[in-house]
């Protein structure tokens, strides 16, 4: 077994899927859980030398006070998940990581997640720069105080609202230039500069911009750093990718498909707000005219209602014509625990960024589009065909 040591970073490390994933790691470290859920615990990687639970250390950077241990507690009283048994197993681990977790930031990040902001720290005035250099800081001393080869930066915070690409954005000495003067980069951009510029590999999981500018890809190249994103595929959209080939291969032709989600959880309270709902409903509402090679009308609607806390719900109504002009349709109802739902494949993605980085893959990890609605870099949102990828390179990972 390798004695490796690792270190997980969560940007926004006490939302649901930051907190989930602690406790995920946590049960699978003591033997409380299985890998359900998991995509690496299958057995196309048993040959690949992907980092255990054991292996890693958790911190992070969050805007709220708070503590995984917390988190995981509001999680059980409102949404019914963990068992009270498993908590209280899983707390030495949850106290210890709590520790490395460090106060984030607000700049650019839109007034709905100013306003969860609750430590001083992370209203705090600074320039672009600044706050990068804060973040580095804070990413070194967890390297080093927990003795780490490696750190996977993992972006798990709210969704932002959308922030135009700009020539600024086009290279890395455009985009030096332009942060001297003003704040040309949302919070998620700046976190993904500091993480890429450290030389650690870096996860988009939400549709905010993350490392999607032209000049933090050449970054990252530069600095032999692997990138994915963006926005996990967990839910409707899973749905969607898988379903919409089905009608493609078959022939029928979808005039029109219609998403509505509930769901109430904080991330329900920032989407909420039309300016951040809007990233997520383009991420959502893109992949099916690739699929099908037609534009069917579409409507994807996103709603928060309260009382049904971290269980998102999603109705779709889908319309199609068959053969001899015969209209039918196809409903389905997809209910699931939102951040039980994201939190294995964030692991996922953590393993496999590692080993991407152990192996000298630096750039897009295209192989990884399976796990995202709007993939960077790639244009094919056919599930199955995405799934080949990660199937492709598992065997080259087995066979090494």
């Amino acid at each position: 077994m390798s004695n490796r040591r690792v270190g997980l970073w969560f940007i926004g490390a006490y939302g649901g899927v930051g907190g989930t994933a602690a406790m995920g790691l946590a049960a699978l470290k003591r033997g409380l859980a299985d890998t359900t859920g998991l995509t690496t615990a299958l057995p196309m990687f048993a040959g690949a030398d992907l980092d255990e639970p054991e292996a890693f250390v958790i911190g992070g950077h969050d805007i709220r006070q708070g503590s995984f241990s917390q988190s995981a507690t509001e999680l059980h009283a409102r949404a019914g998940v963990f068992s009270e048994a498993m908590m209280a197993a899983c707390q030495p681990e949850l106290d210890q990581w709590t520790k490395n977790v460090r106060p984030g930031s607000i700049l650019n990040s839109g007034e709905t997640i100013s306003q969860l902001a609750d430590l001083p720290e992370a209203k705090r005035s600074e320039s672009p720069r600044a706050a990068i250099q804060r973040f580095q800081n804070d990413l070194k001393e967890f390297r080093e105080k927990n003795k780490l080869d490696q750190v996977v930066v993992v972006n798990v915070a709210s969704t932002e609202p959308p922030f135009a690409v700009m020539e600024c954005h086009s290279s890395p000495a455009k985009l030096d230039e332009a942060l001297k003067k003003d704040a040309v980069l949302p919070t998620s951009s700046l976190y993904a500069y500091g993480a890429i510029d450290l030389g650690f590999a870096y996860v988009n999981f939400t549709p905010s911009l993350g490392a999607g500018i032209p000049a933090l890809e050449e970054l990252a190249h530069k600095r032999r750093v692997p990138i994915c994103g963006k926005d996990g595929k967990t839910g409707e959209t899973m749905m969607k990718s898988v379903l919409a080939p089905m009608f493609a291969h078959r022939n029928l032709h979808i005039m029109s498909w219609v998403g509505h989600n509930i769901f109430g959880n904080r991330d329900g309270v920032v989407l909420n707000d039309p300016a951040n709902k809007a990233s997520k409903v383009k991420s959502k509402d893109a992949l099916l005219q690739q699929i099908v090679g037609y534009k069917p009308q579409t409507l994807v609607t996103i709603e928060y209602i309260e009382s049904l806390d971290d269980w998102k719900t999603a109705w779709d109504h889908i319309h199609y014509r068959g053969f001899l002009g015969t209209k039918m349709i196809l409903q389905f109802i997809w209910q699931g625990c939102d951040s039980l739902l994201a939190a294995p494949l964030v692991l996922d993605l953590a393993r496999l960024s590692l080993l991407a980085q152990r192996r000298g893959e630096s750039g897009i990890l295209k192989h990884l589009a399976c796990f995202f609605k709007s993939p960077m870099g790639v244009d094919d949102h056919d599930f199955f065909h995405q799934f080949a990828w990660l199937e492709e390179y598992a065997k080259k990972m087995s066979a090494v």
